[in-house]
């Protein structure tokens, strides 16, 4: 059973007490315990079933301008004490960093918002197992499928934060994620695609043998590649892909990158970094969101940011110690957004597609090509051809390229948002990108 909120309470008021005792000007503590069960078959039969529980605890003190932090899953009285002592010793050591504090108390958060992000219902292993039983002869159920890998993960967890400016707030919450992974074989080639679904609530998950059926069909599909010519041309980014151009936009507007200049978004705050119809939100209050949270990791409170209106960037993603480098204030966004996405665009999926004559349809990226400091982005990719709005032919074995500051400015999206991941973005098109290919 998930530890309760007084018993986290408790050891974290502990700490903070035996840091104050031991001479920490300031102290912050977290702690946490996290219960996940998983159950993964491979090819129709159960592969293995594993439990883990992580009771773990997080210290920071500081000393005027000094800090350090240390963290155990030893949670015995006699560890914690052992514990504090070296860190104060630690931090006694540590070289001063005039940006170093807690955050401003009147940024901290005022209780916890109920954004229903914990489910307390319990599927047994038994039910897990019936369920992959079902996804797995889904997945299995066309001969071209050769191999399939599945699992089912209930996760459930509940921390604490607190500090000695008074903030100790905390929550459960829960997720539940079923997978299925499918290798499909013919003549000309072997290919391997996935699904998943990952909710806060038991009763939100895919059906089982949706899952495993479209998980079949992605691969499929995907059968016969054909290779093509390098040329410049319209790439339509899959939503699962798009998101990932999200994922580095994100990346690129932290205040840490920012206030150490590696990232190519530095100085542009306020400048048109998009085209007029782009729209960018981070909204960490969507009930059920994977993203969700009243609060940041330091317990700065969170709001809904428009980090761009029409095309303009209007915030960076800001913390307490890099937002003081910066001479700006923390927006709650210590360890990243929350639950980041583009809105949606004015033309439909369909329409997208028929924008060009003929473009690519990228349905998987491959290798991490994105680098936030020069804008640079080159990764190997897989799809489909389209031609007049119609699927051609998969083709693999190309590399797409381009620079971000341009990409961002010819991005065009579909009206097909939909709040699958804790990053969202509709479907994608980006023009004038190169590809590389036989």
């Amino acid at each position: 059973m998930i530890k309760d909120q007084q018993y986290l309470k408790e050891k974290a008021s502990y700490c903070l007490d035996l840091a104050k005792k031991l001479g920490a000007t300031d102290s912050s503590v977290v702690v946490s315990n996290s219960i996940s069960e998983t159950v993964n078959f491979r090819n129709k039969k159960l592969d293995e079933s594993n439990r883990s529980d992580n009771l773990t605890i997080g210290i920071t003190t500081y000393i005027s301008k000094k800090k350090s932090s240390i963290s155990s899953s030893n949670l015995l009285k006699e560890n914690l004490n052992t514990l504090i002592e070296k860190c104060i010793e630690t931090t006694k050591n540590t070289p001063e960093d005039e940006f170093n504090s807690l955050p401003d108390k009147d940024l901290l958060a005022k209780g916890v918002k109920d954004l229903n992000l914990y489910d307390d219902s319990h599927i047994k292993n038994e039910d897990k197992i019936e369920y992959l039983t079902r996804l797995e002869i889904s997945a299995s159920a066309n001969k071209k499928i050769v191999n399939t890998e599945s699992s089912f993960t209930e996760d459930k967890s509940n921390f604490i934060l607190a500090n000695s400016d008074g903030f100790c707030e905390g929550y459960k919450d829960s997720s539940f994620v079923a997978s299925s992974v499918a290798v499909a074989k013919d003549e000309n080639s072997m290919e391997r695609d996935y699904e998943y679904t990952n909710k806060c609530h038991l009763k939100d998950i895919k059906d089982a043998e949706l899952l495993g059926k479209l998980a079949a069909d992605q691969t499929i599909r995907k059968l016969s590649p054909k290779k093509i010519g390098s040329e410049k041309i319209a790439l339509i980014f899959d939503k699962r892909i798009a998101k990932g151009i999200l994922d580095t936009f994100a990346s690129a507007i932290l205040s840490s990158a920012i206030s150490r200049g590696t990232s190519f978004l530095k100085d542009k705050i306020y400048q048109k970094i998009f085209s007029d119809k782009i729209n960018i939100m981070d909204k960490p209050d969507i009930l059920k969101g994977l993203g969700s949270r009243s609060f940041d990791s330091e317990g700065v409170k969170t709001e809904t940011l428009n980090l761009v209106e029409q095309g303009v960037l209007k915030h960076y993603l800001i913390d307490t110690y890099n937002g003081k480098k910066l001479n700006q204030k923390s927006n709650g966004r210590c360890g990243g957004a929350s639950n980041l996405y583009f809105e949606n665009g004015n033309i439909s999926y369909k329409e997208l597609l028929n924008f060009n004559s003929k473009c690519l349809y990228i349905t998987e990226t491959i290798g991490h090509g994105s680098n936030i400091v020069t804008g640079d982005y080159s990764v190997g990719a897989t799809g489909f051809l389209v031609e007049n709005g119609e699927f051609k032919n998969p083709i693999n074995e190309i590399t797409i390229a381009g620079n971000f500051k341009d990409m961002f400015q010819n991005i065009t999206l579909a009206d097909d948002l939909e709040f699958k991941y804790s990053t969202n973005s509709p479907t994608m098109m980006i023009e004038g990108m190169v590809v590389a290919g036989k």
